[in-house]
């Protein structure tokens, strides 16, 4: 369902050319309601400041709020907690001033009891008739279950296991393919379609998990890296950033380690 809603959301926005966001919203009004009705996917429209304009319930629990109206007119910096919110305006900047296309981004946030979840971010820039870059709409899907009834699954799981078992050293595609007993572009579309991730993203989101936990500890980053499969502590770094938006020292006082 969320995947059909992701599409549907892409091609609405490649087709929509509102004459002004206000007429836009009044268009979208009577949706809202329904929007509110997706339990995992946190659904945002701002405006060319990155002001959320239109935020469903479940972007609205997100941010530990109780109602919608506290969350309107504001940036994700005055909304998330101080270390956070900065990163994803810098985010939505990207967007409306570059005109970046944000898509199927494997991202873990910290909600508001600092429990980290894993999301699916996608974000895309709002042009007017005049062809301008006049807001961003958004859509943040928790991750999903992985997706049983799928012919390949078994042998996937198996792909999920080594992977979970091995990520602390480098892992080859020949490797997983080699479990899978499927090719490399079998792989990555079965994988899409069960756990909602790439082999890559699959990796990455094993190691970041460890290091999560192990950021809770009074571990070195250097040390920390290294158990989590990264030869140097800047590779690392630079992973964290992006899946995060913070180094792993910011995540540590993020989550109050340090």
């Amino acid at each position: 369902m969320t995947g059909d809603l992701v599409d549907s959301m892409a091609k609405w926005q490649q087709t929509t050319r509102p004459a002004s966001l206000d007429s836009l919203l009044d268009a979208l009004g009577p949706l809202l309601p329904v929007l509110d009705l997706i339990p995992n996917a946190a659904i945002f429209i701002k405006d060319a400041q990155a002001r959320y304009l239109l935020a469903n319930q479940t972007l609205v629990e997100r941010c530990g709020l109780k109602s919608r109206q506290p969350l309107l007119g504001k940036t994700s910096a005055e909304v998330f907690p101080a270390q956070l919110g900065p990163v994803y305006t810098a985010q939505d900047m990207k967007v409306l001033e570059g005109g970046l296309v944000l898509e199927s981004q494997l991202e873990l946030h910290l909600f508001k009891n600092r429990e980290p979840g894993w999301c699916l971010t996608y974000k895309w820039p709002l042009y007017s008739q005049a062809n301008a870059i006049i807001g961003l709409i958004g859509i943040s899907l928790d991750l999903q279950s992985a997706s049983k009834t799928h012919p390949a699954y078994k042998r996937l799981v198996a792909v999920d296991e080594f992977i979970r078992q091995h990520f602390n050293r480098p892992l080859s595609m020949a490797e997983l393919t080699a479990i899978a007993g499927v090719s490399a572009a079998q792989l990555e579309r079965y994988c899409k379609k069960v756990f909602h991730l790439t082999p890559r993203q699959m990796i990455h989101k094993a190691r970041l998990e460890h290091a999560h936990r192990l950021l809770h500890s009074d571990m070195p980053i250097t040390d920390v890296a290294l158990h989590c499969g990264y030869t140097d502590h800047s590779a690392f770094s630079r992973q964290f950033k992006a899946l995060t938006g913070l180094t792993p020292r910011q995540y540590r006082q993020a989550t109050g380690q340090d």
